[in-house]
């Protein structure tokens, strides 16, 4: 059976893959070869600004007539039915090609996994469909001003009117806004219980007049951050995922998707840029600094540590082995390797030394590990390591403070009390 073996002198853990996945895995590059421009994997290979946007406008279309759009789904649904070994070997294809994998983050990974589990049939066939097809974008409506780290202090409201739900609230942080078609949304639906139990999780039409979206410009003149005002926005009554006043529970398992997506794999693009750093370091000579030298093998290690978590999770989930430690993973993993994130671009803006003071990019688009295609608004040509820093600063925010996972792992595996829910 395939199983985690432990190989080499040094006892580095590595997977050992079933054949049936290695059939899989065949079947998946073949597809890629196929369907990929031709030149994809000749080394210098790039495309220019128009091919670029041609091929991200047709690859979706294309991934959905592959059936590799959440893949991982039930056949019924739309999905392959994978089993966790082909959904590791589809993953590390894909990365191993510098593919995109998915049509919307929000939708395919967050929002779609979470009408699977909590939502009606009727909701099912609505919203799934357009997901799989990439026919429909979202954004997630869950931090305000004053709730960010306690998102159950959420204001924004959300009152019966008939049959629909109306709105009124502010929601800020909000990636992606200006381009989604809908919001997976919490209103507090119930203002005289307890503040976790009268939260409801709503899906909402954003474009509509009560929705007022506005870009939250950043230092390198990205946007991708935004305010979003409700004004008696509507949506309709039925549109509640899993029940009213039942929001937390449903919220939690989209952060719980948000924290753990591609366990086994994510180590992959921190591995790639820091390779970046280190050729850099190289070249101007910043290796031969004691210092240097050894915080770059400090983060080498981090990355180490961030796959053998990964294995750890993937062979329990595998097995069907409970294992108390791996209950909070995904919190564990959020941590690490934000906090990992940040650090190791402070280090890269060192190893540039006066360099990385100079805006050595230009306006045309680029690869930012971690975020993709990207091209600057204004006129602030960042290089990608300079604007995977500026990105790196809300890793540790977004999905979770890094203060809010150091609880729940000290609550869930250490056993340590709660903190104190009321600071007087």
């Amino acid at each position: 059976m395939a199983a985690l073996l432990p190989i080499g002198h040094d006892g580095a853990m590595e997977l050992t893959y079933p054949p049936e996945a290695e059939v899989f895995r065949a079947q998946v590059r073949a597809w890629l070869e196929a369907n990929l421009p031709a030149g994809w994997f000749e080394e210098g290979f790039d495309l220019s600004d128009g091919e670029r946007a041609a091929f991200n406008e047709a690859w979706p279309a294309k991934l959905f007539e592959g059936r590799w759009i959440c893949a991982s789904w039930p056949t019924e649904y739309g999905g392959r039915g994978l089993t966790p070994w082909e959904g590791l070997v589809l993953t590390e294809e894909f990365n191993r090609a510098g593919a995109p994998m998915r049509g919307d983050f929000f939708g395919d990974t967050l929002v779609g996994p979470t009408i699977l589990q909590w939502g009606t049939e009727e909701q099912k066939k609505e919203f799934l469909p357009p997901i799989l097809g990439g026919k429909m974008a979202w954004c997630q409506g869950f931090s305000e001003p004053d709730a960010g780290s306690d998102l159950a202090s959420l204001s924004c409201r959300a009152t019966l009117d008939g049959d629909e739900w109306v709105i009124n609230g502010q929601k800020v942080w909000t990636t992606q806004a200006q381009h989604a078609d809908y919001v997976f949304l919490l209103c507090r639906t119930d203002p005289d219980v307890p503040k976790h139990k009268g939260i409801s999780y709503l899906l909402v039409p954003m474009r509509q007049s009560g929705v007022e979206v506005r870009p939250i410009i950043q230092v390198d003149g990205s946007a991708e951050f935004n305010e979003v005002y409700f004004t008696d926005a509507r949506c309709p009554s039925g549109n509640v995922v899993g029940g009213v006043d039942n929001g937390w529970k449903v919220a939690m398992t989209t952060l719980g998707f948000e924290r753990g997506t591609s366990a086994t794999t994510s180590h992959r693009r921190f591995e790639k840029e820091l390779e970046e750093i280190v050729e850099i370091a190289r070249g101007n000579g910043r290796v031969d600094d004691p210092v240097i030298r050894q915080r770059l093998a400090r983060a080498h290690t981090r990355v180490q540590v961030m796959r053998v978590n990964g294995l750890r999770s993937f062979s329990t989930q595998v097995i069907g082995r409970k294992d108390p430690s791996i209950s909070a993973l995904g919190a564990t993993n959020k941590m690490s390797w934000s906090e990992y994130h940040r650090e190791v671009m402070e280090l890269a803006l060192d190893v540039l030394g006066a360099e990385g003071q100079l805006l050595t990019g230009t306006n045309e688009e680029m690869t930012v590990p971690g975020v993709g295609r990207r091209k600057t608004v204004r006129d602030y040509p960042s290089s990608a390591l300079q604007a995977s820093f500026f990105f790196s600063r809300s890793e540790t925010i977004w999905g979770g403070t890094a203060e809010i996972q150091r609880n729940i792992v000290g609550e869930r595996v250490l056993g340590l009390p709660k903190e104190p829910s009321d600071r007087g």
